[in-house]
């Protein structure tokens, strides 16, 4: 076994960039010597460091705390770094179980929604829902998918998985009595706790709801249906319509199987 590797070598073995061998090497981790024609030479003390860095970053260690443990590495040193890293770990544990059980629970609606009926009229209880949003008027796919972006962009640090985020609409309603179809007048998101760090809240109580498949072109159609339904029905409106996205182009690029609830908020009719 060689005593001493070369940079290319050092690189190749452990798939880091030269730059990133002599950035340690700035920062006085690495101290490779130079052979007669300058050329770096890693010792083998200096790949063990290697590996020492490869585990610690990859645990989100700053070099400047691996820097210091590697400078006053000591039994006690080497205790307490072992509980930070067990610490790390269990953290990192945890938020994995959570991403299993957020991934578990979109599988099982998602089965459930692409087999569901679109076209029946429902009424559902629904509990407050808290909100974020932009206000943006939109005329297309593309301007609803940048305020999407932008939408959850903000507020990242309130959405847990951005694609089992429930998104929603509202309509503009002065162009759905005009007969024209996907014009919005915001986009929001529906957080998963109820909170009064919010920018509006869908209250609690019973909303009329349809789902329908496929385009967002239909929309202007499926609201007037909601719309004569409640008429008929006798069921008095407390808000306006609205879009959720159940199945959209964050699970499928095929139209076709886009599924979209429609809601609006009803009154209760009064007891006898």
């Amino acid at each position: 076994m060689k005593n001493y590797y070369k940079i290319s070598e050092i690189s190749r073995l452990y798939n880091i960039g030269p730059d990133s061998l002599r950035y340690y090497e700035k920062l006085g981790i690495l101290k490779p010597k130079r052979d007669t024609n300058g050329y770096r030479l890693y010792s083998l003390k200096e790949l063990y460091k290697l590996n020492m860095i490869r585990d610690l970053r990859s645990l989100d260690f700053s070099m400047e705390q691996i820097r210091e443990y590697l400078e006053k590495q000591s039994i006690d040193n080497t205790l307490a770094l072992l509980h930070e890293e067990q610490t790390l770990l269990r953290t990192r544990i945890k938020e994995l179980k959570k991403r299993e059980q957020i991934i578990r629970n979109r599988i099982t609606e998602l089965t459930a929604l692409s087999v569901l009926t679109a076209g029946s009229f429902t009424v559902k209880e629904c509990p407050a829902r808290s909100c974020v949003q932009l206000n943006e008027y939109i005329t297309r796919d593309e301007e609803m998918d940048f305020l999407i972006k932008k939408l959850h962009k903000k507020h990242e640090n309130k959405v847990q998985d951005f694609g089992t985020q429930t998104i929603g609409a509202f309509f503009s309603m002065e162009e759905l009595a005009n007969g024209i179809p996907n014009v919005y007048t915001s986009v929001f998101f529906v957080l998963e706790e109820t909170t009064d760090d919010c920018d509006f809240m869908l209250p609690d109580g019973k909303y009329l709801s349809c789902h329908y498949r496929g385009s967002y072109e239909q929309n202007a159609l499926r609201v007037r249906e909601l719309l004569e339904y409640a008429a008929k029905k006798g069921l008095p409106l407390a808000g306006k319509p609205f879009e959720i996205y159940e199945i959209d182009n964050r699970d499928t690029i095929c139209p076709e199987e886009f599924l979209t609830e429609i809601q609006v908020r009803i009154m209760d009719r009064p007891s006898m």
